[in-house]
């Protein structure tokens, strides 16, 4: 077999050891749903000359900005940017936030070009403010480019993508940071055993998940990061979550029951990337990423929306530079009679990560307040969202997390009826700690879409006429995005002058009297949980906590 058509930039030893070539291949595919299906199989893996046809047709289509850079603007500008310095001394862009360039299989000529490259770019797009996973991104197309210029425009191409719906590369800090909340919030659902591991060795949760995107931009060897991308360039940015999502399982099944530290968990799962070709094959680790049922891409869209508008209202703007943003509940102005600083920030690694920036506030305690659920409702109303603690006369301790401000029962006329939405969650602390969430997220089965999240994805998400499109996101998990076979599983809150009831269908997972003295709980449809405690109860305290601005303290 003759040697693939490499370029000058690639190390050809290196090459031919990392990624397999077994000849041209043709590609005729125009169907969307069998070009997605090629990519998971990896049909252009093994065909160096076939892959580089494949990116430069679907980078070709993607749709771009009236004026986008190509490849003889690159020849312009190049010898003016770059000058006499030698390519492999250039400074990179501030905004790749001094993250080294990947070699993959590039020689000294080909990492040279990288820099080149990016130093045009960051010249043709300074709106870009951070963007930590450009120089992977141009390393890789460099493999399968003919010269930098070609590069260059397949970069620019994939930077100046205009489609309100298709999210490519994170530009902005803003933007960056709130991935990475998402990131975590898709953790706590889809990965809990491994969110508890890294809640346990983690002084600062957000930090570990700060990395995910250097996992698969830069710590991924290229025969499995080229694989990635295939299915990235067809599927989108939700790809990029699923693959990483599997890193996390497929680490915890193999860490798990190893000593791990706080000082050296991401360095841990650095590493562990870096040599993931001793745990898993590219097919393992795909066919991990899409055996997870995630949720639509428009609710993640809305998940992701919602995570930027917390950070904007905390000051952090698009052109802000790195800085973390921390998820900690301090012990030394923390007072619970119920839990303790401990149990209150494994709490807190639970609930969403836009409202794990914030501090607890204590809205309602019956032994400072009375035990009135009157006057639990007077001091809950007004806050969205609360976190419900009671405690037992015989030391049980449970819980619910609850999206929805209270107030939202006055819309029903006095009667009884459930509101609120699927980030609600009911838990159990005491004797063991157990946590139980919407059984749609575990069994996506029960629904379908309706059309508004199976619209595309340039489709209005709601019809207001605020000039803030944040203002009029619909809520992320909103029980009306869903088809679901009845109204037992969507029963989340409900609260009347004489009962408080969370969960429904078949039982109540918490029912509290109108004197907050006594309680039930079993299994219902909406959470598929056990009692969360002695079945019949009587209640030692209650507590109703708030979720505070530590900029408002």
């Amino acid at each position: 077999m003759d040697s693939p058509g490499y370029n000058c930039f690639v190390d050809r030893d290196k090459m031919d050891a990392a990624i397999r070539d077994l000849g041209p291949k043709e590609l005729s595919c125009t169907d969307l749903q069998e070009l997605k299906q090629l990519a998971r199989q990896g049909y252009w893996a093994q065909s160096h000359a076939l892959r580089g046809k494949v990116y430069q047709r679907l980078i070709r289509d993607i749709p771009c900005r009236t004026v986008t850079p190509d490849a003889s603007v690159y020849s312009d500008i190049v010898g003016k940017i770059v000058g006499k310095h030698s390519s492999s001394c250039l400074p990179l862009p501030e905004f790749v936030d001094n993250t080294q360039v990947p070699s993959y299989c590039l020689n000294a000529r080909g990492e040279g070009a990288v820099r080149k490259i990016l130093l045009c770019i960051a010249n043709q797009f300074p709106d870009i403010s951070f963007c930590p996973a450009l120089p992977a991104v141009v390393a890789l197309l460099l493999h399968y480019s003919i010269d930098e210029a070609e590069c260059f425009e397949k970069a620019c191409r994939i930077l100046a993508c205009n489609d309100p719906g298709r999210r490519l590369i994170d530009q902005s800090f803003l933007a960056f940071e709130s991935s990475c909340m998402t990131f975590g919030d898709l953790v706590n659902k889809y990965c809990q055993a491994a969110h508890k591991l890294m809640v346990a060795v983690s002084e600062d949760i957000l930090q570990v998940y700060a990395d995910w995107q250097r996992w698969l931009f830069g710590e991924l060897p290229l025969c499995y990061f080229a694989r990635v991308f295939d299915v990235f360039l067809v599927e989108g940015y939700k790809v990029l979550y699923r693959v990483a999502l599997a890193i996390l399982k497929f680490f915890h099944k193999v860490r798990a029951g190893q000593p791990l530290e706080s000082d050296s968990v991401k360095q841990d799962i650095r590493m562990f990337v870096k040599d993931i070709a001793k745990t898993v094959s590219p097919e393992k680790l795909l066919e991990k990423a899409f055996a997870i049922r995630l949720f639509s891409r428009k609710e993640i869209q809305l998940l992701q929306m919602a995570n930027e508008k917390a950070l904007k209202q905390k000051g952090i703007t698009v052109k802000q530079k790195r800085q973390f943003v921390h998820l900690a509940v301090h012990a030394e102005n923390f007072r619970s009679e119920i839990v303790s600083v401990r149990e209150m920030r494994d709490i807190w690694s639970w609930v969403p990560e836009r409202f794990a920036l914030c501090q607890p506030l204590l809205l309602f305690s019956s032994l400072q307040h009375g035990y009135s659920l009157a006057r639990f409702y007077f001091q809950c109303e007004g806050h969205e969202p609360t976190l419900l603690l009671i405690k037992t006369t015989q030391k049980e301790v449970c819980g619910a997390y609850l999206s929805t401000d209270w107030s939202e029962r006055n819309k029903f006329g006095g009667k009884l009826g459930f509101f609120g939405t699927g980030e609600c969650f009911v838990f159990r602390l005491q004797p063991e700690v157990q946590r139980y969430e919407w059984v749609v997220i575990k069994h996506p089965e029960l629904t379908k879409p309706t059309p508004l999240m199976a619209a595309e994805p340039t489709a209005p998400l709601s019809h207001s006429t605020s000039s803030d499109p944040t203002d009029r996101l619909s809520p992320f998990l909103a029980t009306r995005h869903f088809n679901l076979p009845s109204k037992t599983e969507s029963m989340f809150m409900a609260g009347g002058s004489d009962c408080l009831i969370i969960g429904g269908g078949g039982g109540q997972a918490l029912y509290i009297d109108g004197d907050l003295n006594r309680g039930r709980t079993s299994h219902c449809d909406t959470f598929n949980n056990q009692p969360l405690c002695s079945e019949n109860f009587l209640i030692a305290a209650v507590e109703a906590w708030g979720f505070q601005d530590p900029d408002t303290q």
